[in-house]
């Protein structure tokens, strides 16, 4: 059989790769060692920076099926007819831990679905919650280092992040599902996923209709304790994935969307476009739209789970946008965060390449023309480089304005400053979840509340209080009791 030689990464033959180049046999290395110092550069710049937020995370390839036929919202060309079928590449994560963090964590939990459509990338980014736990962008990068290590001792602080969430009460209904019985899936095929988000659809008559997407585990939901998670390896998540689809056992989810009116959206008794709310069924009922399927691990977890990038500003004709605060922000910094984690040309790797024609006018930088097949194609070569140009009837890409958004209204007589919502009820929705839970349920969501909570100051814990308390008083109460038990243990 023919052996195959090694080469440099340049192509070149490499005649040794065992013992350096060095002065006589115990001597000193010597500066014309470039294969030995190739090795090292590369060894050094093995790990792009993790993401600050989801770094440890999970993926797979697979189908969404569609189930139902959407043109009457949508001119989404995957949405069209029962029976298309559209690659997916899905990307779980745990959101506030680092790679040295454990699939276990009391987290949430990252659900990203990057959908290949014939238009380009559609990538629904969103977690296993149907809210957040902020509703303005400006609160976000003090959230996450909140929820992160502390600075000084690089541990874990739950006082930090009950002071957070004592002076944000926009955060009560997202902490009150992180601390219920909820808060840590058992594995990424037993939790649903949500788009949290509200989107956009719009139709070929320029009609625009909101969208809030669900992803319905068809395994079933299934949680772990945290006495359990304790006892679960760090790696369970991953492997549970990578298993389940290496013996055929492909795991799915129902997928569901919500639709709004513009019209139902003006008089909406809550602010459609905040997400630290959800659309009650009862007033805006699940439409099935299709099977999501993951069918076929990654071959190789760095050049694909790793180098994924998602982004929520990656839409495709029929879907847009919309008010949502966060969304707004997130359609610049997640684009951005993905520029300097992998490069100005991270759509051209392979695993973030779409599967349809390319054709821009973006030219060199990291990566260019790494995917011929998809916009690469040796930095486009020769082509113009700028538009407008007189070279469209050539060939020259042009844009498309049939496949443009339909005008967004704002508000009559709005004036531009930023707009107190402190004065919110962000407690009933949260006091109607905890009303659903049973007796068990809420002793442990009390319980895992308080075993954090007791950490924090005097001033925190009167305000968590509070808030619990305007949420449901038994709440409130069942707390209050649970940190006098956690004071007595911590005070021995």
């Amino acid at each position: 059989m023919t052996k195959t030689t090694l080469t440099t990464s340049s192509g070149a033959p490499v005649a040794e790769d065992n013992n350096s180049i060095s002065v006589g046999e115990r001597g000193p290395l010597t500066y014309d060692n470039h294969y030995l110092f190739e090795k090292l550069a590369h060894f050094n710049r093995e790990r792009i920076p993790e993401r600050v937020v989801h770094a440890r995370g999970s993926g797979a390839h697979g189908t969404f099926t569609a189930t139902n036929e959407m043109s009457e919202y949508t001119i989404a060309s995957f949405l069209q007819n029962a029976g298309q079928k559209t690659d997916v590449f899905v990307r779980f994560s745990t959101v506030g831990g680092g790679q040295d963090s454990s699939d276990y964590a009391r987290d949430p939990r990252g659900f990203a679905v990057k959908f290949y459509t014939d238009q380009g990338n559609f990538d629904l980014v969103g977690n296993n919650t149907p809210v957040f736990f902020l509703n303005d962008p400006i609160n976000f990068p003090d959230f996450v280092h909140s929820q992160k290590k502390d600075p000084r001792t690089n541990l874990p602080n739950p006082a930090n992040m009950f002071e957070f969430w004592a002076n944000h009460p926009q955060s009560l209904h997202q902490m009150t599902i992180l601390m219920s019985d909820r808060g840590i899936p058992y594995s990424y095929r037993h939790m649903h996923g949500f788009s949290s988000h509200t989107l956009s659809f719009w139709n070929d008559k320029g009609e625009r209709f909101w969208v809030k997407w669900h992803m319905k585990s068809n395994q079933g939901i299934k949680n772990v304790s945290n006495e359990e998670a304790g006892q679960m390896s760090p790696f369970g998540a991953q492997q549970d994935l990578v298993d389940a689809i290496d013996r055929g056992d492909y795991p799915s989810w129902t997928v569901k969307v919500q639709i709004m009116t513009e019209d139902d959206a003006k008089n909406y008794h809550i602010n459609p476009f905040d997400l630290t709310k959800i659309w009650p069924h009862s007033d805006v009922p699940l439409i099935e739209i299709g099977q999501l399927e993951l069918n076929r691990n990654v071959d190789n977890y760095f050049a694909e789970t790793e180098q994924v990038a998602f982004a929520p500003s990656n839409l495709v004709p029929g879907v847009g946008a919309s008010p949502d605060r966060m969304l707004q922000a997130r359609l610049l910094a997640y684009q951005d965060a993905q520029r300097y984690r992998v490069g100005a040309n991270v759509n051209q790797i392979p695993v973030n390449a779409p599967k349809c024609p390319v054709n821009h006018y973006q030219r060199d930088g990291a990566f260019a023309g790494m995917c011929p097949d998809h916009g690469g194609s040796d930095n486009q070569g020769s082509g113009v480089n700028f538009y407008p140009n007189d070279r469209t009837d050539q060939g020259a890409a042009a844009p498309a304005p049939q496949t443009g958004a339909p005008p967004m209204p704002v508000e009559a007589d709005a004036w531009i400053k930023p707009y107190d919502t402190a004065e919110y009820d962000y407690y009933s929705q949260a006091g109607n979840l905890y009303r659903l839970m049973s007796d068990d349920q809420k002793d442990q969501l009390t319980t895992t509340i308080a075993g954090g909570l007791v950490h924090a100051s005097e001033s925190a814990q009167a305000r968590m209080l509070a808030q619990f308390a305007k949420a449901d008083a038994d709440y409130a109460a069942r707390i209050d009791t649970a940190m006098t038990k956690f004071r007595v243990t911590l005070n021995k």
